[in-house]
């Protein structure tokens, strides 16, 4: 491509298109219909230089004004209490049923996992050594010791308040660094299995499995399906990478990553739940019985909103991706 002579055919609309765009909503219906064709003849431009003839100082000059033209024709959009609306009752709950099939498998692998660790802990006493010290585990799982008296060691707001941001963060992990080929991913939920299956194993081996379980379930069936949806998008996002499909890996890698942040508000909200049942259920006087079913209560309830809201969201097509109005613009490819 000769630059000179390609700016010189096209000078004249790029000015047309600048001259258009200062005058704001001032504007004709034909005038309006001509800018939105110069704005996509400028972007197909833009797209030609890039791949033919890169020129940096008219290459940033064509794309600042196409960014203009974009947020002309598009315009700008306030978020409503609609959108929060929305998102809460279809975008999340379809991103989370959309992704089950990387979630579930997680859940039950993670599972055995901490059960196989919690075995192997409670029938090896010499595994239980290597822990800790005797005196220190008969302290951690007797009666009233660290294992029961954890839950109740701080002011039930604050430690709700704890606990749920320790959770996000570790979510939050989860979904962004799935990016990096599934790898950290994998650590993180490892140490969370780990820390379970050691609590299994010690608890099992004073034959207290039963307070133990008692303990966590209220809280933790909530809590862990939210860590295991982290987790399985942020496993999704990193095959991504490796395995992008038929679509260019980075608009798929787009796509999925806008996908990702709006799991992470949503997972956010769910962690809240079971960090206020943790802070203020678990260390509760209630019987055993009744703290569980709270907690089995909210597993299902989570489950149910999932699978209802979230399944007809997604078979109405709906992805937890953006609006395509608000994601960036992709500049037409030249051939």
């Amino acid at each position: 491509m000769d630059l000179d002579v390609y700016v010189t055919a096209h000078q004249a609309e790029w000015d047309r298109l600048d001259q258009l765009l200062r005058r704001g909503n001032h504007l004709t219906g034909a005038e309006a219909d001509e800018l939105v064709a110069l704005y996509q003849r400028t972007a197909t431009h833009l797209s030609l230089i890039q791949s033919s003839a890169p020129d940096p100082m008219l290459t940033a000059r064509l794309t600042q004004l196409v960014a203009r033209a974009r947020a002309t024709v598009t315009g700008t959009r306030r978020a409503s209490w609609r959108d929060a609306v929305r998102f809460l009752t279809a975008g999340f709950p379809a991103a989370v049923y959309r992704s089950r099939h990387w979630w579930i498998p997680t859940a039950v692998l993670s599972t055995l996992v901490a059960a196989i660790i919690g075995w192997w802990i409670g029938t090896h006493p010499e595994v239980q050594s290597a822990i800790a010290a005797p005196s220190e585990l008969r302290e951690m799982t007797r009666p009233g010791g660290q294992y029961e008296t954890y839950y109740s060691s701080h002011p039930a707001a604050s430690f709700a308040a704890q606990v749920w941001t320790n959770n996000a963060q570790a979510a939050a992990l989860c979904l962004v660094l799935g990016a990096f080929l599934c790898l950290p991913v994998l650590g993180i939920l490892f140490l969370n299995m780990l820390n379970l299956g050691i609590g299994i194993g010690l608890m099992s081996s004073a034959g207290r499995l039963d307070t133990f379980l008692g303990l966590v379930l209220p809280h933790g069936l909530l809590e862990l399906t939210a860590v295991f949806v982290a987790a399985g998008t942020g496993l999704r996002l990193g095959w991504t990478l490796i395995d992008p499909g038929p679509q260019p890996r980075r608009t798929a890698l787009a796509q999925q990553g806008r996908a990702a942040v709006g799991m992470a508000i949503g997972l956010a909200l769910v962690l809240f739940v079971s960090g206020v049942i943790e802070g203020f259920v678990t260390p509760s006087g209630l019987p055993t019985w009744a703290r569980i079913t709270i907690g089995i209560a909210a597993e299902l309830a989570f489950l149910l909103y999932v699978y209802v809201l979230g399944g007809r969201a997604a078979r109405a097509g709906d992805t937890g991706d953006v609006d395509a109005a608000e994601r960036s613009a992709e500049l037409p490819t030249a051939a």
